[in-house]
C-alpha cells in the first residue's frame, strides 16, 4: 500500500495572499479566507468555543471539517495565522444544488467587518458550488445575528428566504430551542 502525502504547511504560512481564496478587512489589519488545513482543526474548535451561543462539537468534528469537507468549508486568518472566522457546511447528497451550512463563527477580533458573509460567499464562489443553487441552515428563533446575516444575504442574491420549524425542542432532547429550516434560493452562484 503505497500512501502519498501532502507536505504539512503551518497555519501562519498559509495566512498569505498567494494561498488565500480572498483578502478582506483593511490594509492595516487584512484577513485572509482559503479552505481549511489539517492543522487548523484545534483553532477552529477553539473559535467557535469563543462564539456563544454556538454549539460546540468536538475537536475531532472539526479536524474532520477541515479535512474530509474542505472544498465546502472556509476559515479565516490574520496575518499571524490565527483562525478568527470559519464557515462549515456541505452540498446536499440527496439535493445536489442545496449546499446545507452547519456554522458560521466570527471571532471578537474581526467582527463588525463583514467577515461571516464573506465567508459564505467565498466558499458559494468556488468551482465546487456551481451547480448549487440553494442555500439551506437552521437557526434559533431568538439568534438575531444569524438571522439578519441570512435576510442579508437574500437580499444581496437576490433571492427569496424561507422558513419552518426543523427541529422541536422535544427533539432536542428538551434542553435547547427550536431550530427552523431556513432556505434562501433559488440564486445564481455565478453572479455571488
Amino acid at each position: 500500500m503505497n500512501a502519498t502525502t501532502e507536505p504539512f504547511i503551518p497555519s501562519a504560512d498559509l495566512a498569505r495572499p498567494s494561498v488565500a481564496d480572498a483578502v478582506v478587512g483593511h490594509q492595516a489589519t487584512p484577513l485572509f479566507i482559503r479552505k481549511p488545513s489539517p492543522d487548523d482543526g484545534w483553532g477552529i474548535y477553539e473559535l467557535v468555543k469563543s462564539c456563544p451561543p454556538l454549539d460546540v462539537n468536538s475537536a475531532y468534528a472539526y479536524l474532520l471539517l477541515a479535512t474530509q469537507f474542505r472544498d465546502s468549508c472556509a476559515v479565516a486568518t490574520n496575518e499571524e495565522g490565527e483562525i478568527v472566522g470559519f464557515v462549515s457546511g456541505y452540498v446536499k447528497s440527496n439535493a445536489p444544488d442545496t449546499y446545507f451550512l452547519w456554522q458560521v463563527a466570527v471571532g471578537e477580533k474581526a467582527r463588525g467587518t463583514g467577515l461571516a458573509r464573506r465567508l459564505v460567499e467565498a466558499v458559494m464562489s468556488r468551482p465546487e458550488m456551481v451547480e448549487v443553487h440553494h442555500l439551506e441552515t437552521t437557526i434559533t428563533p431568538d439568534n438575531q445575528a444569524s438571522w439578519g446575516l441570512f435576510r442579508r444575504l437574500a437580499d444581496r442574491w437576490q433571492a427569496p428566504l424561507n422558513s419552518r420549524e426543523y427541529f422541536s425542542t422535544d427533539q432536542l432532547g428538551g434542553e435547547h430551542d427550536p431550530e427552523n429550516l431556513v432556505r434562501i434560493g433559488p440564486f445564481q452562484t455565478d453572479q455571488i
